[in-house]
């Protein structure tokens, strides 16, 4: 019983987080490594502190090479998305919020990366927040540095984290079969105790018939 009711609180916990966590805005940092000639998505989160407060936003996204002496403007979004920079032309698509103008994810992805898309790039936003009285504009500014490689480079905590992955799914799976036959063992006793205690009723009450009928024979 005790082990059933632990499962039920982690159950709820997971619950109780993952309802948490929709509701709420995380800001997570944007992978840094692409691979020419697949898509990549450059992240960019940035969370209102007071998420009651109605809000709109603008996203706009610069870039900075290796060649460049310094950034240039090549994404706005404001309702709809405008590439600004030649070189990104027909290769960004928005990647952020939906149906919303209080933007908190400006996320870009971008198609058929090149190694000429490697290096710096920014992410403003630029947020205006409305109070009851009064308007406060806020900016924020998430940066990226962009490595091209030639092919994936499995990282570390990437090998680790799968290892990890399966160690969980075979304690799971070991856990379960446990008990299982716990529960097995424990239906099985159970019924064993059930058959000896209907066994011995019945010898009981069959020793009790047979002395009634001695009873009987013996008054006649």
């Amino acid at each position: 019983m005790t082990s059933h009711r632990i499962l039920g609180f982690v159950v709820f916990c997971v619950l109780l987080c993952a309802q948490g966590c929709r509701a709420g805005c995380v800001e997570v940092d944007s992978d840094t490594e692409a691979v020419a000639g697949n898509g990549f998505k450059l992240g960019c989160i940035s969370c209102k502190k007071r998420s009651e407060v109605e809000a709109t936003a603008v996203i706009t996204w610069l870039f900075q090479s290796a060649d460049d002496e310094d950034f240039r403007e090549i994404y706005s979004y404001e309702s709809v998305g405008v590439v600004q920079d030649e070189q990104f032309e027909g290769r960004i698509d928005w990647n952020g919020s939906k149906n919303t103008r209080d933007l908190q994810d400006g996320s870009i992805y971008l198609h058929n990366v090149t190694f000429n898309d490697s290096g710096v790039y920014k992410c403003n936003v630029n947020r205006l927040l409305m109070y009851e009285h009064y308007e406060f504009n806020s900016n924020a500014t998430k940066v990226v540095h962009l490595n091209v490689v030639p092919k994936a480079n499995r990282e570390l905590t990437s090998i680790i984290s799968e290892i990890m992955m399966y160690v969980f799914i075979v304690g799971l799976t070991i856990w379960l079969v446990v008990e299982m036959v716990y529960c097995y063992r424990k239906i099985a006793a159970a019924g064993e105790e059930a058959l000896r205690e209907n066994a011995a009723e019945y010898l009981a009450i069959t020793s009790e018939s047979k002395e009634n009928c001695t009873g009987v024979q013996v008054a006649e």
